[in-house]
């Protein structure tokens, strides 16, 4: 594969994300294509980083969730190529370096990924049955959603994510998917890519939403593969456990783990019942 940086768009959706995207964004090659989908509306965050920064578009955009602006980036993107990337990332020196060298050997992809660079939090799930490369290039299954370099090629119906996930598991469906396709998704083992995860923004009420949808988004991603009685299955421990941790919690009058659990049982209901994910904080 001819991977370089002339034919990759790097995709970077952002929400409240002032005080990270620049070590991101400075962590990319100078004059590499960026587009970044500003999901909080953040006039000053456009111009602060279209005035700063070389051959790159920000989208001023409803918060439509990670999955729905990821669709928008890559759409609008005119490479062969998107790099999924969340702004609490940041690439190595050599990153790109070793995904390019990587990519000799490699004849065919849709997705690749580097690794994170901590591995206690590896960024992918591999089966036995996936045939390497070589000890650099590994076939997985999965890959987290923070990186993912898309080959726009693989998707020519340009169904990229699911726009009903809102914030959880969009990333799992699309690799699913993929390997539905029996097309091939690869880490390269040698390349290193830092994410800060969920410790870049933190708040009650994010902790609520995140507990709302990832409850929402396990039962719907569940039911969308592999049927309703499976997916309530798969979330009845879920359930059972929510229920007993909102009683316990009312009964020590602790109001915020009781308002986490009070989130999970509704994310779950509401998906259980069919509503999509609607629930959101106040910006």
């Amino acid at each position: 594969m001819n991977l370089n940086v002339n034919n990759i768009t790097y995709v970077i959706v952002t929400f409240k994300s002032e005080k990270i995207i620049h070590d991101c964004i400075n962590s990319l090659p100078r004059d590499s294509n960026k587009i970044v989908i500003e999901n909080s509306k953040n006039i000053k965050l456009k111009k602060e980083l279209e005035r700063k920064y070389d051959n790159i578009e920000v989208i001023i955009n409803e918060n439509l969730g990670m999955g729905a602006s990821n669709n928008i980036g890559i759409k609008k993107s005119k490479t062969k190529y998107a790099f999924i990337i969340n702004p609490d990332t940041k690439f190595n020196n050599d990153t790109l370096k070793k995904i390019f060298e990587a990519s000799e050997s490699i004849i065919d992809f849709a997705i690749i990924s580097p690794t994170n660079s901590d591995q206690n939090y590896p960024n992918y799930k591999s089966s036995n049955d996936n045939k390497n490369i070589n000890e650099n290039i590994i076939s997985v299954d999965y890959v987290d959603g923070f990186s993912m370099l898309i080959n726009k090629e693989k998707f020519k119906d340009d169904v990229f994510f699911d726009e009903n996930f809102f914030l959880y598991l969009e990333n799992t469906d699309l690799c699913l998917r993929t390997k539905k396709k029996n097309q091939n998704i690869f880490v390269i083992k040698n390349s290193f890519i830092t994410h800060l995860g969920a410790a870049s923004i933190t708040s009650k009420d994010l902790e609520y939403l995140r507990n709302w949808h990832w409850m929402w988004s396990k039962f719907y991603f569940n039911k969308k593969h592999y049927g309703f009685f499976n997916a309530f299955f798969k979330v009845i421990s879920n359930l059972t456990s929510a229920i007993f941790k909102y009683v316990f919690y009312l009964i020590l009058f602790n109001s915020h783990k009781k308002k986490i659990y009070l989130m999970r049982l509704c994310g779950l209901y509401n998906s259980i019942i069919g509503k999509k994910s609607w629930f959101r904080i106040n910006d």
